[in-house]
């Protein structure tokens, strides 16, 4: 059953540890992409990695879904595995043949 004080609680739990939802933080994030990653990561963390103080487990292990915790590294090689390769960011080629040499 869920109610508003289950979300409240789930939304405080998520912005307190995570700055970038302050405004007024150096690690506020500009970007749309950059906030969803990080939305995304803290989520990963809080529910595989993290042993909850009620459960002594992490809730995919309280579930059933897995038998083992997650660690940081794990994580990171799964976002690692998923994300497309770099693209080249503009053309810098020097617009002075003068420059070039």
């Amino acid at each position: 059953m869920i109610s508003t004080s289950n979300v409240e609680c789930q939304n405080l739990t998520m912005r307190m540890p995570m700055r970038r939802f302050s405004r007024l933080t150096s690690g506020f994030s500009k970007k749309v992409e950059n906030r969803m990653h990080s939305v995304a990561l803290r989520f990963m963390y809080y529910n595989s990695v993290k042993v909850h103080q009620t459960l002594k487990v992490t809730p995919p292990m309280e579930a059933g879904l897995t038998d083992r915790l997650w660690n940081i590294a794990e994580l990171v090689a799964i976002v690692d595995a998923n994300e497309p390769a770099p693209k080249k960011r503009g053309n810098y080629k020097p617009r002075n043949k003068a420059l070039s040499k």
